[in-house]
């Protein structure tokens, strides 16, 4: 299966730039930006276990590695076409030391302290703004593709779209206004249950509710194996 097959198949959509969130006009910081985001939802330390999920970041590594090549990016961008047999796409790595080559000073703060400043901005309002189109108003795949998107994120979600839609910035496709109660209560059933599991794992490491997120970084952490499996749901029981 070529690049293109897997990204439609793995992200609704074979266009290289939507699958990194950009436009076709996208800087080459704009590119690094984008890769980082999009990985993170899937990063291996976040979604560990989750075989879906490495594979989309090795496909998010694959699609940064073609735009951000100059030569590819000018084919794919005039044809519309990926070289199969380029090294870029060929050649198989171990993604994951390659994204840290990339953000090698990035940690489990950094992350965190990300989000605390995504959320509520008018880049997580762009970025809503092209889930709802990409994926025809799913609430389904637009909370389980947003950044940093957990069951208790979605009424603020719902709430921000629904804004968009009230000023005409956005179409009201009917999955969204007509949505049925039987899905919205199977997100919230499941995310109840990642929750649980994410509260397990938070006493098996001997972590309170009551400790902070420091607190929780410097506990037990002998081992950096055990952080990069865990921590992502950890830090979200607090």
């Amino acid at each position: 299966m070529g690049l293109l097959e897997r990204c439609m198949l793995l992200f609704n959509t074979s266009n290289l730039y939507e699958v990194l969130g950009l436009s076709k006009d996208a800087s080459d910081s704009d590119l690094r930006r984008g890769y980082y985001k999009m990985s993170l939802l899937v990063h291996p330390d976040r979604a560990a276990g989750d075989t879906q999920a490495t594979e989309k970041f090795q496909v998010l590594g694959k699609v940064y590695e073609v735009l951000k090549d100059q030569e590819q990016r000018s084919i794919y961008d005039e044809q519309g076409v990926v070289d199969e047999q380029s090294d870029n796409v060929k050649q198989e790595r171990n993604w994951e030391d390659y994204w840290r080559l990339l953000f090698p000073k990035i940690t489990l703060q950094d992350i965190v302290d990300f989000e605390k400043k995504y959320k509520g901005t008018e880049e997580e309002k762009q970025d809503l703004t092209r889930l709802y189109l990409q994926h025809a108003g799913d609430m389904g795949r637009i909370v389980e593709s947003a950044l940093f998107s957990e069951g208790d994120d979605e009424a603020r979600i719902r709430g921000v779209i629904q804004g968009l839609i009230d000023d005409k910035q956005l179409p009201a496709y009917r999955a969204f206004t007509h949505e049925s109660t039987k899905k919205r209560n199977h997100r919230k059933r499941k995310a109840e249950k990642e929750r649980k599991e994410a509260e397990e794992m938070q006493k098996d490491l001997g972590v309170s509710s009551e400790e902070s997120l420091s607190a929780l970084i410097k506990v037990q952490l002998k081992t950096e194996d055990l952080l990069g499996t865990t921590a992502f749901r950890i830090y979200r029981c607090f």
